[in-house]
């Protein structure tokens, strides 16, 4: 191993631990050194892809092990603020998977820590990356719909969902938070307007073993008029688009891809442009290179690269999911989200 390999742990290995165990397998300058897990079995899985690996069946000893210089946190929600803040304080560097906390507070807590003890805080925002995403960004960007003044996005269809923690509400936070987490943080990452308000609803209506909404939606208007929603849904017997974005000379519409029923969200959006003559494109995607955010790591690590993810951008989608969820409380009520900027 190269002296200047970054030596990675990851705490807790399901199927997001998997895939970064790949990232990790493929990006020069990590390392897999540790693995942690109560289940045997995904100690088990993670060492097939990392044999030299220490494993470890309780979290302290593994930060406490002194083989690991950056934990990637995939626990359940309601625990990333206690493990990232763990790793924080014995000088480890942490990825947390999304969302960043389930509170503001917190993340202000660990953000400020990580400050002080010049480390490295970052999310796991994944669908900065994907190439439906990142083709309409650039589209968007390039001015090719004009400016952009209603942006909706949705996920979900008509279906059970299912019993593990992700439905929890105590656990994931609530359906609001489970992809909000993903779709609210690229609204933000189009839409720089100063937000005015927000607005939530959750609906409980029919999926009754579990606590989760099985309908909810999120509305944030701007000072300026604009506005985006999100919609995460259980009981949409008829999909909307993923995407459907309108500006001022044009619009883009990100369809479901077919070819992955049921599991749509797993392949990108078909992608359209409609221009304001009433033609229409079908827009081929952008090459996204793999394992980009675990590279971004590395360079930030050794170069100080600015990275196109960073904290405060995930501790304010947490800002705008937690006041949705007040508004929910309220009937819609629209309430101002703390936000902060650097």
């Amino acid at each position: 191993m190269p002296i200047d390999d970054i030596r990675v742990g990851l705490l807790a290995y399901g199927a997001i631990g998997h895939e970064h165990n790949l990232a990790v397998q493929n990006t020069s300058g990590l390392t897999l050194t540790a693995v942690c897990d109560m289940n045997p079995q995904r100690i088990d899985a993670a060492l097939e892809l990392a044999p030299a690996a220490t494993p470890f069946a309780d979290a302290h000893t593994m930060l406490d092990s002194g083989c690991v210089d950056l934990v990637v946190i995939s626990t359940p929600p309601n625990s990333h603020y206690q493990w990232a803040k763990e790793a924080l304080q014995r000088g480890i560097h942490v990825v947390l998977e999304k969302p960043m906390a389930l509170m503001t507070d917190e993340c202000d807590e660990l953000i400020n820590l990580a400050a002080a003890q010049k480390l490295l805080l970052v999310v796991y925002q994944n669908r900065r990356f994907d190439a439906d995403f990142i083709t309409m960004r650039s589209l968007i960007a390039a001015g090719t719909i004009g400016d952009v003044f209603q942006y909706d996005s949705f996920v979900g269809g008509y279906a059970e969902p299912c019993s593990y923690w992700h439905s929890d509400v105590t656990v994931s936070g609530g359906a609001i938070f489970d992809w909000g987490s993903h779709f609210l943080d690229q609204v933000l990452a189009i839409m720089k307007d100063e937000v005015a308000h927000v607005s939530g609803q959750n609906h409980k209506r029919h999926w009754n073993h579990c606590t989760n909404a099985d309908h909810a939606q999120v509305t944030i208007t701007f000072v300026n008029g604009k506005q985006a929603t999100f919609v995460n849904s259980d009981l949409a017997a008829a999909r909307k688009p993923k995407f459907y974005v309108l500006g001022t000379t044009g619009a883009i519409v990100g369809d479901w891809d077919p070819a992955a029923e049921p599991a749509v969200a797993d392949l990108p959006a078909i992608l359209t442009l409609h221009r304001d003559d009433a033609t229409c494109e079908a827009i081929k995607l952008e090459c996204t290179p793999p394992h980009a955010f675990h590279h971004s790591i590395v360079e930030y690590l050794r170069n100080g690269t600015a990275m196109e993810v960073n904290a405060m951008a995930s501790r304010n989608v947490v800002a705008i999911m937690q006041a949705a969820e007040e508004s929910a409380l309220q009937n819609g009520l629209p309430v101002t989200p703390s936000l902060l900027f650097t």
